[in-house]
């Protein structure tokens, strides 16, 4: 495995090998002697053909995490102990109107 992972940083330094055709890449891995699992990954193009090599074992999400967050309201115990809508003291109120005109 750590020579898979050396070569593939290899790669990745390399401009002419990280731009290289699949064929070419495939040809210069044979030559490197590269593990069975990188030459066939190069060769079709398909990176789950690592996965037994680098141990790679898949992740999951808990459920949690996928669905939308928010935040609850939060209350000050101000908010709690004064009313919504305090009473009004007469002085302030407006005149009623008067139905009989």
């Amino acid at each position: 495995m750590s020579d898979t992972i050396e070569l593939l940083e290899a790669i990745g330094r390399d401009a002419s090998l990280r731009h290289a055709s699949s064929e070419e890449l495939t040809s210069a891995l044979l030559q490197s002697q590269a593990s069975e699992a990188l030459t066939a990954a190069v060769a079709s193009g398909d990176s789950s053909l690592l996965a037994g090599e680098l141990g790679h074992k898949p992740m999951y999400l808990p459920q949690v995490i996928q669905s939308p967050g928010y935040e609850e309201d939060e209350t000050d115990e101000d908010d709690v102990n004064t009313p919504k809508n305090p009473p009004v003291p007469d002085d302030e109120k407006a005149p009623a109107k008067d139905s009989t005109r």
